[in-house]
């Protein structure tokens, strides 16, 4: 990323035209930003949508590349490299970007397993390790992370999404201990914890056990772990092997001056991990952004005085899904004023330093809103409050928040990519006037994608409020540059009945984009209800196993119960499953059901078959439930029997799939017992025998009153445009769009037109479409709890100690 980036500076500085530039690359490839491989890892991004400079952008450059060539040595006497192809290439400037290697623990076992003689050892630091880390994890079932920094954190999330039970072990007291202070370590381990992952601290490993094949690893307190995978996370070494086989000065790194010149050598230069300046070496992205604009400027004389001073630290990042912010320093000194918030419960913790009146360091972790301020203060010495809490919590007043206006424009926006505030703005100036273009042009925000609501109001105000709008706004999903009615039409156009067909016709280049992959599934089973060719990867992890993940790994169980109405047998089942797999907590829902919450993956086959009730859908986009009131037959104010017709409307549209989520009323009069007037879709008994249908309605974190569709005489009718209004929402809303949103961006009026008085004829159409996926249903637990994939109903182990294995 380094030497890329050395390069494009040069480039901007006319370098293009004064030097003919060659480039050596160790990977095949060109270059691509390492922090995303755990995005990688974890299936949230495609290999093709990390790459910073695909290998046509050498050539529109001029460069010459030698990908996957290593060099050997430099002779700094005749100016020459010497790389592993026996190819020799003179310089007149050289610079070294090696970067830095995974630091190997010294373990037994572990030199012969990184030879490759030992099956199922890896390190994360390329993208061939990474593929290497998928294609095994499909096959295995139990994995060791070793270490507990970032690196280590993001493996172990992302083999996680892949089914296996993971183990993270850190040989430090606490997680991430070159950024966070003890405390805040410890919430991070909780937090993680909560996700299923197992952490073990102070746990130094010191074997790699089995013959051929990992089988287990032995801590330094005699311990084994059992496992068939082992992941090296444990942090990173600066490369200076070409250095010291080049006679070059090494410390740590290669050892260089302000200029980024290696000392005694004018024309040599190193930038990156692998670079030794004023003895820091840097292993974060900003500080290399800033060495290679030095450098940059002294290569091509475009400003011969510029210099490096070194990089005060501060980034923004996601950790395992937690948001983390640090900067400075993590401990206190004797005399430094220290303030302390935590709420373990919530994942949160904060904690500033002060020294004689001004931030030397600050660590955010779950709760990261006054970053923004606390990276001005620790940046540019910004005057702090007098109640020093305040720099934590905003009490009263307008919040000591810092505006984009206020923002150096040095300020460090982008971590991931080394964007500050002045690129963006100059991006903004020189054309790119909408959000997407600007982060095409700059990357920012294309990493963790922490700082793009950032982003977003640079953009804002560097276009004095006149922001184009996206031109992929109107995309049904970001992989497919249609919107939905081209997407439908050209998907039945060309019979595409599986995601990856769509993808391969219509996608760019036919490249695969995981964040597309529900969309198109969701919208392809809505469209082809019989002839859906269903794939894995496609579904969201709650889609797989049928069942709604919670924070800690474990899964809701929601059986359905039509109306709220149920039996004493049924009751009886469910107490006795709950009893039988230790379910944790049996909790009424909003929807007028029971929920069992707790239930292991492993056990949710079991758990299906003996309570032997249908799903409840409480986990999928689709159709979820009908709350109804008692009504007629026992309400002395009911007009209409809602329990009845309710559960005549679960039971015709139980399971179907929709772009969101469908929760749906009746209720018998309108004192409005059940909630109908703010559902998805309400019906409401009123004088006479007759049904108001209301819909758009919503009563979450947006609340809204529904808008009344239509008056009607019996229940046939309500069934009816139920199905009618519910076919046309599924076919025009966009992917996650609920009722509430749908129903006023196209108006009450319009739909009305087409759903109640059949203004375009296609009325009938709808009836059928809707009949015919209605048919379609299958339980997915009637059909069969057998895993389809190894994985698919495996979990963590639960959190107990460890047996005790004697060292010889």
């Amino acid at each position: 990323m380094a030497g890329a980036r050395a390069v494009e500076e040069i480039l901007r500085r006319g370098g293009g035209e004064r030097f003919a530039i060659t480039m050596f690359g160790e990977e095949p490839y060109g270059n691509y930003n390492r922090i995303l491989l755990s995005n990688v890892l974890a299936g949230a991004d495609d290999e093709a949508g990390i790459f910073l400079n695909g290998l046509p952008w050498y050539a529109e450059n001029g460069i010459t590349l030698h990908a996957g060539t290593r060099v050997r040595r430099v002779d700094h006497f005749a100016r020459t490299v010497h790389a592993d192809d026996g190819t020799v290439t003179r310089y007149d400037k050289l610079v070294i970007a090696v970067g830095s290697r995974p630091f190997i623990p010294d373990i037994d076992g572990m030199r012969v397993a990184t030879r490759g003689f030992h099956q199922g050892v890896f390190t994360f630091r390329t993208i061939d390790d990474t593929r290497n880390m998928i294609r095994y994890a499909r096959e295995h079932r139990r994995a060791v992370v070793i270490g507990g920094g970032l690196l280590g954190l993001e493996a172990a999330r992302g083999l996680q999404t892949h089914g296996l039970e993971i183990t993270l072990l850190h040989a430090g007291p606490y997680l991430m201990n070159q950024q966070l202070d003890a405390q805040g370590g410890d919430v991070l381990r909780r937090s993680v914890e909560r996700l299923g992952i197992r952490v073990e601290t102070s746990a130094r490993t010191t074997a790699m056990l089995g013959r051929h094949e990992v089988t287990g690893v032995r801590l330094a307190d005699g311990r084994v772990i059992e496992c068939d995978m082992v992941v090296v996370a444990a942090g990173i070494r600066p490369n200076t092997e070409l250095a010291e086989a080049s006679g070059l000065p090494v410390e740590r790194g290669i050892v260089v001056d302000d200029q980024m010149r290696v000392l005694d050598e004018a024309d040599i230069y190193a930038v990156g991990e692998c670079a030794q300046h004023r003895g820091q070496v840097y292993g974060v992205v900003a500080p290399l952004w800033e060495q290679a604009r030095v450098l940059a400027d002294h290569v091509t004389g475009a400003d011969p005085a510029a210099a490096y001073h070194g990089s005060r630290i501060a980034t923004k990042l996601k950790v395992a899904g937690v948001d983390v912010a640090a900067m400075g320093v993590s401990s206190p000194e004797p005399g430094d004023e220290f303030v302390v918030f935590a709420e373990p419960s919530r994942g949160v913790y904060k904690s500033v330093i002060i020294r004689q009146d001004r931030l030397v360091g600050a660590t955010l972790l779950g709760d990261v809103g006054k970053v923004a301020f606390l990276t001005q203060a620790f940046d540019r010495g910004l005057p702090l409050p007098e109640e020093r809490v305040r720099l934590l919590f905003d009490l009263g007043g307008p919040p000591a928040e810092v505006g984009v206006a206020e923002l150096a424009d040095e300020a460090q926006v982008c971590n991931c990519n080394g964007v500050s505030k002045g690129a963006l703005v100059d991006t903004v100036r020189n054309g790119a006037r909408s959000v997407t273009a600007a982060m095409d042009r700059t990357r920012a925000g294309k990493g963790c994608g922490s700082c793009r609501s950032l982003v977003a109001e640079i953009v804002a105000w560097a276009a004095d409020g006149e922001v184009e709008e996206d031109p992929s706004a109107s995309w049904y999903v970001p992989g497919i540059p249609l919107a939905k009615p081209e997407l439908m039409a050209r998907i039945r156009e060309h019979g595409l009945k599986s995601v990856s067909a769509v993808f391969a016709a219509l996608a760019p280049d036919g490249r695969e984009d995981a964040r597309s992959k529900m969309g198109l599934a969701s919208l392809l089973r809505m469209m082809w209800p019989d002839d859906y060719v269903d794939e894995r990867d496609a579904r969201f992890i709650n889609d797989r196993v049928h069942a709604n993940i919670q924070k800690d790994g474990t899964f809701s169980v929601v059986p359905q119960i039509k109306g709220g109405c149920t039996t004493a047998a049924q009751l009886r089942r469910i107490a006795d499953v709950a009893e039988k797999y230790d379910v944790p907590l049996i909790k009424i829902t909003g929807g007028q059901r029971i929920d069992l919450l707790g239930v292991r993956k492993e056990d949710l086959p079991k758990v299906w078959a003996e309570l032997d009730m249908p799903s409840g859908y409480a986990y999928g986009k689709s159709f979820r439930t009908v709350k109804t009131c008692v009504g007629s037959d026992f309400c002395r104010y009911g007009l209409g029997d809602s329990t009845a017709l309710g559960i005549a409307i679960e039971s015709r549209f139980q399971g179907l799939e929709s772009p969101a989520k469908m929760k749906l009323a009746v209720t018998g009069c309108p004192r409005n017992c059940a909630e109908a007037y703010v559902k998805d879709l309400g019906v409401v008994a009123v004088e006479g025998g007759r049904w108001e249908i209301y819909v758009g309605g919503a009563a979450g974190a947006h609340v809204r009153k529904g808008d009344l569709l239509a008056t009607v005489d019996g229940p046939e009718q309500v069934i009816t445009l139920t199905g009618r209004f519910l076919q046309y929402y599924r076919e025009n809303a966009n992917w996650l769009e609920r009722t509430y949103a749908f129903v006023p961006r196209v108006g009450i009026e319009e739909i009305r037109a087409i759903v109640v008085d059949d203004r375009d004829g296609i009325a009938a159409r709808l009836d059928e479409a809707v009949r015919a996926a209605a048919d379609a249903y299958r339980d997915p637990w009637r059909e069969g709890a057998g895993p389809v994939t190894p994985g698919q109903f495996r979990t963590a182990l639960p959190l107990e100690p460890l047996p005790k294995v004697p060292v010889r």
